[in-house]
C-alpha cells in the first residue's frame, strides 16, 4: 500500500478496514498491515500531548511518513473506524520503561490486549512489564 499513489492508499485503507471485519484475527491483521509503514524517527508536524495538533487519519496516509505515535494512531483508527469495533475501548497509551529508558506508544483493546508493543503479535494487557509508567492517554 505506501509505494501507490495517496489515492490508492486511501482506497487501500478503506479495504483493509473491510478486511477487518471478517479476519479471524484481527489484531494480527491490523500489525502485519502497519508493519512495514515508512518508518520515521520522529514527526515533529504532530505533538501526541495535543490533540489539536493531529492531522486526520487520511492526512497521515497523504503524508506517509509514520513515526511510532502516528502508526499507532493509524492502527487504532483501522479498528475504531469498522462496525467491528465501533463499540470497544480503543487507546493509544504512550508508555516509558524507566529501566530501559525506552518509549513506546501501545494500542490498547477493550482493557485486555495490546497491540504496536512488539511488532509480531498482539500481547496481553497483563504481559507489559511493571517498570512502565504511562505518560499519556488517549481514548478514540
Amino acid at each position: 500500500m505506501f509505494k501507490q499513489s495517496v489515492d490508492d492508499r486511501i482506497s487501500s485503507w478503506a479495504q483493509f478496514r473491510t478486511q477487518i471485519e471478517t479476519c479471524e484475527q484481527p489484531l494480527q491483521c491490523v500489525i502485519d498491515f502497519w508493519r512495514d509503514a515508512p518508518y520515521i524517527p520522529f514527526n515533529h508536524h504532530i505533538d501526541q500531548f495535543n490533540r489539536k495538533s493531529w492531522p486526520t487519519p487520511w492526512d497521515i496516509i497523504v503524508e506517509n511518513q509514520y513515526d511510532d505515535f502516528t502508526r499507532a494512531l493509524m492502527m487504532a483508527y483501522s479498528l475504531k473506524y469498522t462496525q467491528r469495533f465501533k463499540n470497544s475501548v480503543i487507546e493509544v497509551r504512550s508508555l516509558i520503561d524507566n529501566t530501559k529508558k525506552a518509549y513506546y506508544n501501545i494500542v490498547c483493546v477493550d482493557g485486555e490486549w495490546a497491540i504496536n508493543y512488539k511488532d509480531n503479535e498482539p500481547i496481553s494487557l497483563k504481559d507489559i512489564p511493571e517498570s512502565f509508567l504511562v505518560e499519556n492517554l488517549i481514548e478514540l
